[in-house]
């Protein structure tokens, strides 16, 4: 009998990245992952082929040039600030240092699946709340809070729905959960958000240190996806536990020489900004003229429904006309990121 893995491991659906090809497709249209269509900041690359030159030499393992840069854009303290490889290295480092066997981890129905991955993974039980009109609920998060409750998630806005909670929801969840419940906002999108009503969040670090903690990415709006970035808003002794159970180096040194230099370049991320205020929009409403209904979005993509095998249909009629789009078969829906103009336009032809 060969080794056998722990119960929680049992319990996880293998993740599936979204297609890459198409057969007889030369250049498919890659609208399934949420990529930013612009690409990254010519100067993040120029500073990423820089750095190549020394991969012979380990990375900054504190990632101090970073977390600085990272402060200075939002006004953080650099030692509230700690970096990962993506964002889902952080929710996995999240989960094995607050969670285990006997303990629930809780999200809204419909969430990030990385939440219940590496809950999973270690060893606690997921447990999911209700959210109506595919929406997180304040009051059904904080119903389902036991005494076995150590980690809730909140991706907001979220992914795969697209859909958010206000500051006034936020600041309710955070005063309604008790104190020995950590909170973790992903907020992975929030550079996206027009809603004055939206905060990412980050108030709450500094307001109740060692409660909640916020989750941020380089892979969307910095459009660095391929070199793994994210970073974690947290007081310092919550970073100080989360590193002893991290990776010693988790951002490769050209990894770290990007993300300085793409947050540098304001006019760059201005145009990406500006490019999905533009066309997210023109493709919601697009596709709601032809019937289709399609959930708010504060990110960049958006989540069409084609209820019953509808979304297969949908799903092959794109991929026809060599579009890939991410499905979504508990929302009976397909995920569509915001893609260049010509591919905007692509997605509408195809669904006629």
């Amino acid at each position: 009998m060969r080794p056998q893995p722990r119960p929680g491991i049992l319990q996880i659906a293998n993740y599936v990245a979204g297609d890459l090809t198409l057969p007889g497709v030369a250049k498919p249209a890659l609208l399934a992952a949420n990529e930013s269509p612009l690409g990254a900041s010519l100067r993040a690359i120029e500073a990423a082929r820089a750095a190549a030159t020394n991969v012979h030499l380990y990375p900054d393992a504190d990632t101090t040039a970073l977390n600085e840069a990272i402060a200075t854009r939002h006004g953080l303290d650099p030692r509230w600030i700690m970096c990962g490889t993506g964002s889902e290295s952080l929710i996995e480092v999240l989960c094995r240092t607050y969670a285990g066997p006997g303990d629930e981890v809780l999200m809204p129905k419909f969430s990030f699946p990385m939440f219940s991955i590496f809950a999973n993974a270690a060893g606690a039980t997921v447990v999911t709340s209700e959210a109506p009109a595919f929406t997180a609920d304040v009051d059904a998060l904080l119903a389902a809070v036991t005494d076995r409750t150590k980690l809730v998630f909140l991706a907001n806005p979220n992914n795969p729905t697209g859909t958010w909670i206000d500051r006034h929801a936020v600041a309710r969840l955070v005063a309604g959960l008790p104190e020995r419940v950590m909170l973790a906002l992903d907020s992975a999108y929030a550079e996206y958000l027009e809603d004055p009503a939206y905060d990412a969040g980050l108030q709450y670090v500094t307001k109740h240190p060692g409660r909640v903690v916020v989750l941020r990415t380089f892979s969307k709006l910095y459009a660095l996806a391929g070199l793994r970035v994210g970073w974690l808003h947290a007081d310092p002794e919550t970073i100080t536990l989360l590193r002893r159970a991290r990776f010693i180096f988790p951002v490769t040194a050209p990894s770290q020489a990007a993300a300085i230099a793409a947050l540098a370049d304001e006019a760059h991320v201005r145009r990406s900004i500006e490019h999905n205020q533009r066309w997210r929009p023109w493709l919601a409403a697009e596709l709601s003229a032809r019937g289709v209904e399609v959930l708010p979005s504060g990110a960049n993509f958006v989540l069409a429904r084609f209820p019953g095998e509808g979304w297969k249909r949908a799903d092959a009629k794109l991929k026809a006309k060599g579009v890939i789009v991410r499905p979504i078969p508990p929302l009976e829906g397909l995920r569509i990121s915001v893609g260049l103009e010509h591919e905007n336009h692509a997605v509408v032809s195809a669904l006629l």
